[in-house]
């Protein structure tokens, strides 16, 4: 009996897809659990699986075509058993008929260059070239039409040493994250459901291949460029190492620059002074970031295995330079504390962490990160996200500097500070971040509403 593999609603406000790729083709067997297309919808690309077993007989709409959810992409058969040769595929009213009939493809019409000039070949016979660095194009295909089948492929490898293996089964943010890493998921060893990779595995396994890439580094040279001394990326700076290179290369980052008077910010710091009360700058900034925090809880939010995740509480860590490398004492509950509470915590965790007696609890949990590095002279930069938050804030030094203060363009020298919002686009947009940051630089220049 046939059966339809439809255009799945993969949200809740998804009204249309497009079919990005197809990884089978028609005569192609597939599994329960096998990605069978790849669909792009508003700024994602997802990879669909199905549940059942069966036969392509027909792809019903191309590579490159938007549909609305519920249209019939393909029909399938179960494994030994034949389409009926009267059988048509129903259109859903709401699929604009075109005007032909281009993307009914069958066995008997397709031709290896497709009509978009697409090389056909397998899901399979893909996969395999594609971790034996085989170009498609190079190998003869036997199916119909001269498609490339996985049978192909084999032949054309029986005369080099690389290896075929099935593909690794994988969640589709795990697939993306390796490839993204370069990271070959046949080496990765899955922890989710039946051996299934998910998000996790692939951030270990990129952890663990920089170690060993770290340590396999020669430590001489050749030559005049001789190495004086080795910094072994162990303990903290090993974890610190690993932890951005993968940020670095996971993460869709985006920088926001923004400038801020601190003509106010600076007279309440005098005022608490005066009154033997020690906040730093950093201080203020934490309870600055949590109060925007809360209230826009976009920024507060990290990147799950297929969803976005917002956080429910505001826990702020702050970078501190060590004689151990980077820290990140967190803040807990950072928006539900007073000035004076923030120092306290603040004076506490900095403490700790200097001397190293930070417990494990005092450096995770964080959901938002600030860096200064103000007091290096620094005016601006663009710092790397703590995963798996979504932004990062960075602080530059208060540099003096005429600026136009009113619409009559009055010129005072006032302090003004750099910030630089460093976010994950996959995570929050760009507005919300613009919002986030605003409200950021409206509390720096009007503290008193932190009080």
């Amino acid at each position: 009996m046939p059966f339809e593999i439809k255009m799945p609603q993969l949200g809740l406000t998804m009204e249309t897809g497009t079919v990005l790729n197809w990884l089978v083709g028609v005569g192609d067997r597939f599994v329960p659990g096998q990605e069978i297309f790849e669909v792009e919808m508003d700024k994602a690309v997802v990879v669909v699986e199905v549940h059942e077993e069966g036969i392509i007989e027909r792809i019903l709409v191309p590579v490159g075509q938007q549909v609305p959810v519920g249209t019939v992409l393909a029909i399938a058969v179960a494994p030994g058993e034949t389409l009926p040769a009267d059988w048509q595929p129903r259109r859903p009213s709401k699929v604009p008929a075109p005007a032909s009939e281009p993307g009914i493809v069958s066995a008997s019409s397709l031709s290896r260059p497709s009509s978009t000039g697409e090389l056909q070949a397998s899901w399979k016979a893909r996969v395999m070239a594609r971790q034996a660095s085989l170009e498609l194009w190079t190998i003869a295909g036997s199916g119909p039409g001269g498609r490339v089948m996985a049978a192909d492929v084999a032949r054309a490898l029986a005369t080099s040493p690389a290896e075929i293996s099935a593909p690794a089964k994988a969640s589709p943010v795990a697939a993306q994250l390796a490839t993204a890493l370069g990271l070959d998921l046949s080496n990765v060893t899955g922890s989710g459901p039946q051996g299934r990779i998910v998000q996790t595995d692939v951030i270990a396994a990129a952890a663990a291949m920089i170690r060993g890439q770290a340590t396999s580094r020669p430590t001489s040279m050749p030559g005049p460029a001789q190495v004086a001394s080795t910094i072994p990326l162990t303990g903290i700076g090993g974890i610190v190492s690993e932890r951005m290179a993968i940020s670095a290369h996971t993460t869709a980052r985006v920088t926001l620059f923004r400038e801020v008077d601190t003509t106010a910010l600076i007279d309440l710091h005098e005022r608490f002074k005066t009154q033997g009360i020690e906040v730093s700058y950093s201080d203020f900034l934490v309870r600055i970031c949590a109060i925007a925090l809360r209230e826009r809880p976009d920024a507060n939010a990290r990147m799950g295995d297929g969803q976005i995740e917002r956080l429910g509480r505001v826990n702020i860590g702050f970078a501190v330079d060590t004689d151990q490398g980077l820290l990140v004492p967190v803040i807990r509950d950072a928006d539900t504390l007073t000035i004076r509470q923030i120092a306290a915590e603040s004076a506490r965790l900095i403490g700790a962490a200097r001397s190293g007696r930070s417990l494990p609890d005092d450096l995770t949990g964080g959901t938002f990160t600030i860096t200064n590095l103000g007091m290096f002279g620094v005016e601006g930069f663009t710092p790397l996200i703590n995963l798996p938050e979504c932004c990062v804030l960075g602080v530059g030094r208060i540099v003096r500097k005429p600026v136009v203060i009113d619409e009559n363009d009055t010129v005072a020298v006032r302090p003004m500070l750099t910030l630089s919002l460093v976010f994950d686009h996959r995570v929050i947009d760009g507005a919300p971040a613009a919002r986030f940051l605003d409200r950021i630089a409206q509390l720096i220049q009007d503290p008193l509403l932190l009080l």
